[in-house]
């Protein structure tokens, strides 16, 4: 079987963030970006989040630039009679089973960090109505809602980011973790009805970086039904020293051996780093990432980790269309 023929679903990407500040790039082939249509398609990724990120130079901390960030999708990313090419936007549970049957890529919205929505809960009504389908709290720093991991103090949530999550879970947004200090992980964990990610983090024990997840921590994942995105941040995976992409081996092994084989997924945070794991610098490198898997691995597994896995999370968790919100939901078409 030809490797372009194992399909992947990643879960971050940081490509909209450099489109805002690289206006000229193009979506369809700008070698710059790590992610763009051509590279998907080769590196046969059926779906790719994308990830609202405000850069640090705009404040963080502005609505206007979640919405400016939203636009660029629509105009630059997303499908439409202008641009056939694009990717479809998947929004509901019910698309889920069309996903990898289309031609072309999937895109899937996501925020990370809530600093833009200024600590109104009703800009996060906006941003699901937009398309928006995963929230993560924070960046690496402190925010209205909880402190990030870099945040010297440690601390969890807020009161309104405990309202946030409650929020979360009553309108179908679903929650991710990355970039939580421990105990704001641990108070969404038992705060949310609602099983949740870990889009882009590694482990901790095998690579004891503050941003990897601890074992506990792993195995809370699991036992909430949630995922654990694997990352290729170089510095995620491995202390020092040139990173291949068989060093990941050792972070998949340690979440298998805690019980997450069928909790692992994608999460490449490709355009969001400037350095690259070897051989793996961008989204159409896939296939090489396929090729030393399946060396090691079951084809079931495997297959699992670069997409099952990650399907079968959405297929479950994603909120169902209704008449009222689908038309809502669809108001960037």
């Amino acid at each position: 079987m030809s490797m372009s023929d194992w399909r992947v679903a990643d879960f971050h990407c940081d490509a909209l963030s450099k489109i805002l500040m690289q206006p000229a790039l193009s979506f369809e082939d700008a070698p710059e970006l790590d992610v763009n249509l051509q590279r998907l398609k080769e590196g046969n990724v059926g779906l790719q989040a994308f990830a609202i990120y405000l850069p640090e130079v705009l404040g963080r901390g502005k609505f206007e630039h979640v919405m400016g960030q939203l636009e660029i999708y629509r105009r630059r990313v997303e499908r439409s009679q202008e641009r056939p090419g694009g990717t479809q936007t998947l929004l509901w549970r019910e698309q889920v089973a069309q996903v990898g049957q289309t031609e072309g890529p999937w895109g899937l919205i996501t925020l990370e960090g809530v600093d833009g929505l200024e600590g109104n809960l009703f800009y996060l009504e906006l941003c699901y109505q937009m398309g928006v389908r995963i929230i993560g709290l924070t960046w690496n720093y402190a925010n209205w809602a909880a402190d990030g991991v870099m945040e010297k103090r440690g601390a969890g949530l807020t009161e309104k980011g405990k309202e946030l999550v409650c929020q979360c879970n009553e309108i179908g947004m679903l929650l991710d973790v990355s970039h939580l200090t421990e105990k704001g992980f641990w108070e969404l964990a038992d705060l949310s009805k609602r099983p949740f990610i870990a889009s882009h983090s590694n482990s901790y024990s095998v690579c004891p970086h503050v941003r990897n997840l601890k074992d506990d921590q792993i195995q809370a994942i699991i036992a909430r039904g949630g995922r654990i995105g694997l990352t290729f941040v170089p510095w995620f995976v491995k202390q020092e020293g040139e990173v291949r992409i068989e060093d990941l081996l050792l972070h998949i092994e340690q979440i298998c051996s805690l019980g997450g084989q069928h909790h692992l997924m994608m999460g490449s945070d490709f355009d969001g780093i400037s350095t690259y794991i070897q051989r793996l610098e961008h989204s159409g490198h896939y296939p090489r990432l396929t090729e030393i898997l399946l060396k090691h691995y079951d084809e079931h597994l495997v297959r699992g980790w670069l997409w099952g896995n990650a399907m079968s999370y959405l297929r479950e968790h994603l909120p169902e269309s209704n008449p009222k919100m689908q038309m809502k939901g669809n108001s960037m078409k």
